[in-house]
């Protein structure tokens, strides 16, 4: 009989975090714990702790690798602890259903007991998925799991037509109105996925703020278009983004409202400095840490309006809302002064 294998203790993953500090090299603790070195590695790679917020204290570290590790089992083994939760899986899948479909809609139903879609693919293609040949529900029949490698997404690709680079001079120098600029404005992660859309018209610095429950691109593209559309189409020209995926659905934003799109350089965000101008000033009532699914449309609005009736600097200490006024009477060849009586 073959040696049985057990899983890591957490004296052994701290042994590890002293030895990655002290620069020992993987074949000498492989050596010393008696594992492979491919266990070794893979640990490593799995149970690396990362930060955004936080990118100095990014490391292994035993305690939380032996957290993460029995977390990963824990939610392998929920289609196993729970029958009646494995049933209504099966019966889904053998309807039709995918795993992201079935995934999400417990999410819609606000089921207590769920389970994500990658729980749900483990499943399938582990001993007892596949003992009940459940790889034969899926759309592509597949018997035998994709690599993670393969199965990664490619970054979006956007037409070099669309490039900052061929924008007009008179949209860079603001001598024209009716351009935005567009971001999103992202939330701590444990607050869920809800994001807000921030839009920002480059020569009167008028703000929106949009809410979104996800960063998927068609429903956060779709607020956007459903925000400028009533503008006279003087009033929204182009819109200008970065690179990220919730944008990639810029086609249907010309297509349906004739918006032009443009797109900053790869990890180039100050090419759209307006709105992350903006994106700081909302900050100080919207900061990263706050959840912003507690926040109304109505509270926001009272946001847009704040900044939008505060007086600018670069706007000669009129407000947002009155230059963007102005400039609206005048693309409709109408007078922004009363006249004298």
């Amino acid at each position: 009989m073959g040696a049985v294998y057990t899983q890591l203790s957490i004296e052994e993953r701290r042994r590890i975090e002293r030895w990655r500090h002290a620069k020992v090299p993987v074949r000498e603790m492989a050596r010393v714990l008696k594992r492979s070195k491919a266990t070794i590695h893979r640990e490593i790679k799995r149970n690396f702790f990362s930060d955004e917020c936080m990118p100095k204290c990014d490391g292994y570290y035993g305690a939380a690798a032996h957290l993460m590790a029995a977390d990963r089992r824990a939610r392998q083994r929920k289609l196993i602890r729970y029958p009646q939760l494995l049933k209504r899986v099966v019966e889904r899948l053998k309807h039709g259903w995918t795993p992201e479909q079935i995934g999400n809609r417990m999410i819609y139903e606000g089921a207590r007991l769920r389970v994500c879609q990658e729980t749900i693919y483990r499943y399938i293609y582990s001993k007892e998925g596949m003992a009940q040949e459940l790889w034969w529900y899926l759309p592509n029949h597949r018997k035998y799991r994709r690599p993670r490698r393969a199965r990664e997404r490619q970054a979006p690709k956007f037409d070099r037509d669309v490039s900052i680079l061929f924008r007009p001079d008179d949209v860079a120098h603001r001598r024209q109105f009716g351009h935005w600029e567009g971001d999103l404005m992202l939330f701590k992660q444990s607050l869920g996925q809800s994001n807000v859309t921030s839009l920002v018209e480059r020569v009167s610095r008028f703000t929106v703020l949009l809410k979104n429950p996800n960063k998927r691109t068609k429903p956060v593209m779709g607020k956007i278009m459903k925000a400028v559309r009533d503008l006279p189409h003087l009033a929204r020209k182009s819109i200008t983004f970065d690179r990220g995926t919730e944008f990639v659905s810029w086609p249907h934003l010309q297509a349906e409202i004739g918006t032009q799109t443009w797109f900053c350089d790869p990890s180039s965000p100050w090419q759209k400095g307006t709105v992350e101008n903006t994106n700081r000033r909302v900050r100080r009532w919207l900061p990263r840490k706050h959840d912003i699914t507690a926040v109304s449309d109505h509270e926001l609005k009272q946001i847009c309006d704040r900044l939008n009736n505060t007086p600018r600097k670069c706007l000669g200490w009129k407000t947002p809302a009155e230059v963007f006024r102005e400039k609206m009477m005048v693309e409709l060849g109408r007078s922004p002064y009363p006249r004298r009586q």
